[in-house]
This record gives C-alpha cells, sequence and structure tokens, in this order.
C-alpha cells in the first residue's frame, strides 16, 4: 500500500491525508511485539506534570532502541509515499512511540509540529503516525484541523507536560482520524494537530516519524535532528549511520520467528 493520486491531492490541498492499510497485518504485529517490549522493561516515560490524574507515555528515539524502527523509514514504500509528499531527498530527523494508558491517557494539546521545526516552508516537512492500535475518539485519536497549514500559530509551553508546547485552535473545524491498526496518517508540518484523552479501558499506542526534504530545508537543519538520509545521493540504505544496510520486512521477521 502506498500514497495515491487522490491522496496526494488531497495532502496538497488539505494539508493531511490518511492510507488505510499502509502496513501489513504481520508488520503491525511485530511494531506491537516492539511496543510490548519497551513498556515491559519499564522504557516509557511519563511526560504529564500530573501523573496521578492523567499520564501521556513516550518514548524517544527508537532507532536506537529498535533494529525494526530503525529499518522502517527505508521501506520503499514508506521511501515512496513520503517522496510523493515532499519530495526528494529525504532525511528522518525524529521518531517517537506515544502510549495513552486506558482510562488514565492524557491526549496532547493543539500544536504544529512547525512549532518545533520551524521551516520557512511548512509542506517541506510531513509526519507520519502510525496506528499501532485501533485508534478511536473514545481511546483519543489523532485530530487535525484541514486547509489550516499555512496560517501561523503561536506557541507557548503546556502546562500539562513537561516538555510539549500548544496553542490555540478553532476546533469547529476540526476532523477525528480514526484509523484501524495499521492505517496511517500523513500531516505536513504546518497542520495544527492534537489528541483526546483515553477514555476506553485498553490502551492505545502509536508512532510518529517525522521526515523532510533536504533541499526545501536547507538551512534550518538542527543538530537535534536525527539527520538519518533515506533518499538521494547520501542515502546509503543505513549503512552510513548504523554501519550496515537495513530491511524492514527482515527485521518483521526476525520478530515474529519463523511460520509455518
Amino acid at each position: 500500500m502506498k500514497v495515491s493520486a487522490d491522496q496526494l491531492q488531497q495532502f496538497t490541498e488539505l494539508g493531511y491525508t490518511t492510507v488505510n492499510g499502509f502496513f501489513e497485518p504481520d508488520e503491525v504485529a511485530a511494531m506491537r511485539k516492539q511496543v510490548d517490549h519497551w513498556r515491559l522493561n519499564g522504557l516509557l516515560r511519563d511526560v504529564s506534570t500530573d501523573p496521578e490524574k492523567r499520564q501521556n507515555l513516550q518514548l524517544i528515539p527508537l532507532h536506537v532502541r529498535s533494529a525494526l524502527f530503525r529499518a522502517l523509514p527505508f521501506a520503499p514504500k514508506v521511501i515512496e509515499s513520503v517522496g510523493a509528499l515532499i519530495g526528494h531527498p529525504l532525511m528522518k530527523i525524529l521518531d517517537q512511540m506515544f502510549l495513552k494508558p486506558a482510562s488514565l491517557g492524557m491526549g496532547t494539546r493543539w500544536h504544529t509540529d512547525n512549532g518545533y521545526f520551524q521551516l520557512t516552508d511548512p509542506m517541506a516537512g510531513v509526519a507520519m503516525w502510525i496506528a499501532v492500535d485501533d485508534a478511536t475518539f473514545e481511546n483519543g485519536t489523532l485530530r487535525i484541523v484541514p486547509r489550516a497549514f499555512r496560517e501561523m500559530f503561536p506557541h507557548t509551553r503546556d502546562v500539562d507536560s513537561d516538555h510539549h508546547i500548544r496553542t490555540e485552535i478553532d476546533e469547529t473545524q476540526a476532523l477525528d482520524c480514526e484509523l484501524d491498526a495499521g492505517d496511517v496518517a500523513f500531516f505536513c508540518f504546518g497542520t495544527p494537530h492534537a489528541t483526546g484523552d483515553n477514555l476506553s479501558d485498553s490502551a492505545r499506542s502509536a508512532v510518529g516519524i517525522h521526515f523532510v526534504n533536504v533541499d526545501k530545508a536547507e538551512g534550518h537543519t538542527s543538530e537535534r535532528w536525527q539527520q538519518i538520509r533515506i533518499s538521494g545521493t547520501e542515502a546509503t540504505g543505513g549503512q552510513e549511520e548504523y554501519g550496515t544496510r537495513v530491511d524492514f520486512e527482515k527485521e518483521v521477521e526476525r520478530i515474529l520467528g519463523p511460520t509455518e
């Protein structure tokens, strides 16, 4: 599964698009197994400032802790789809995992990724939001405001989080992106987005991976970015960054083990 012509047009006009079934069931199973490993080993950090009231668990970065997520951005369908949306050459600059515990999961308040990354052109960067579990209105799925990606939104510190920022949004135009596990939402760095609280009786996890077009983001490169080249003449399939070429499908097979 990859981005279609209609989805590309939606992204260009609205600043976001969703792709159903982007990841296959076995790929989702491998991701979920990795998330469970992190959770059971206490690697997730609560970034909320009032954990007795609400909890917002995160893990940043992923690529140093998981060969699976190290390889995921290099999957051909990811490179092709992200390149179709923002153009080549591509660099991955951030990967992170979010887990909203059952009943206590705290949402992330309204913000734009450009509030963090400060690109001149908000369409030079795109976030890939992967539903590792089914993401519903009840468990706090992704929310976006379409067509607002060219607006400038002032941000302030979010007092409910130890590092997040937030902005004020007219929510009358907001849409809830309800996604099945394996579905993906792509949105540009200028698109306002948020997630709701998890009011359900099951935990909900998702992964966010951020990419930029290297040429369009020139002059904005930060030492805080991961700077993993995934396409273009300087891309080496992970050899330069990790000392070996990576393969997403092989990592899926390794995690799940042999099948009969």
